[in-house]
């Protein structure tokens, strides 16, 4: 019987996590499924662990490293559910997951996209901080033209037919491809929302969030394609708050751990750009809890 969701999971080097990450998905309540692992070049033991685990929905192909895009696309190349998911290798789903999405998208026919919220793990599993609780729902392109309120690549379930419809994940990016993808859904398809944390997005000195240049450069170009499309015609004023949203993301993301001069000197600047696209924020108590963090050691 074909599997209703197909889970595309891009691993690369992934031993440490791979696992639990597998584990959370075979062990949702939903079971029709397909889980296919997309093994962007690995050197580590990560196959091996994968290949120990015994689930006949579990589907494993190699490839050449290419960086997320690419996996995310092969992934694609190879699914058949009507629905598909993609979680990043190193984080973990609640149980419930996959079932609370596709029950919302089979009793909303009109829309494409169910999301849910986020909550932050540590390497350990460990809560880290509460994600935003955003409820947009409908037509969401001008919430998420200033922000991308999915917070990670690891959240939605989305119709196939609308993939196929707005094509596969921008290979070009090296950051920010997710929300590049969330915003051409967006500007077709309608989203619902499972109002509870069911996404736990791991965050490491690893992860490609923490690669905090290379979001910035990405961002940037993901912003400018958006806003060039026929969908933000008539909202090009909403620009100065997507850079605004964009530089206070970085701001605080780039203050979260330990930082070193070099670092340090990225943060004031992405903290000045903020300041620049909503000067009011120079009086807020958080631009002040962030200076404080970038200029005391």
């Amino acid at each position: 019987m074909q599997p209703q969701i197909s889970v595309i999971i891009p691993v690369y080097n992934g031993e440490k996590t791979i696992e639990k990450t597998l584990n959370s998905v075979l062990n949702q309540t939903f079971k029709s499924l397909e889980v296919i692992v997309i093994n962007d070049g690995s050197t580590d033991s990560t196959l091996h662990i994968i290949k120990n685990i015994n689930d006949s929905r579990l589907q494993v192909f190699s490839y050449p490293n290419a960086g997320l895009a690419a996996s995310r696309n092969r992934g694609l190349s190879r699914c058949v559910g009507k629905y598909i998911s993609f979680i990043d290798a190193d984080d973990l789903w609640t149980p419930d997951k996959l079932d609370s999405q596709i029950q919302l998208l089979e009793n909303n026919s009109d829309a494409a996209v169910a999301y849910s919220w986020t909550d932050y793990i540590d390497g350990n599993e460990q809560f880290f901080k509460a994600g935003r609780r955003v409820t947009v729902t409908g037509d969401v392109y001008k919430q998420l033209l200033q922000w991308n309120f999915l917070e990670n690549g690891s959240n939605p379930l989305i119709c196939y037919e609308a993939i196929q419809a707005v094509g596969n994940f921008d290979e070009t990016l090296k950051a920010a491809e997710d929300w590049d993808m969330w915003l051409r859904l967006a500007a077709n398809y309608k989203f619902v929302v499972v109002p509870k944390a069911q996404i736990l997005y791991r965050v490491s000195a690893n992860s490609m969030s923490s690669n905090i240049k290379v979001q910035e450069i990405e961002s940037l170009k993901v912003i400018e394609r958006a806003f060039c499309s026929d969908k933000a015609t008539s909202l090009q004023h909403l620009k100065i708050r997507s850079l605004a949203y964009l530089y206070k993301y970085l701001t605080f993301k780039s203050v979260e751990r330990p930082i070193n001069f070099y670092k340090r000197w990225i943060s004031l600047k992405f903290l000045g750009k903020y300041i620049k696209y909503k000067p009011p924020a120079i009086c807020e108590k958080l631009t002040l809890i962030a200076l404080l963090k970038i200029l005391i050691p």
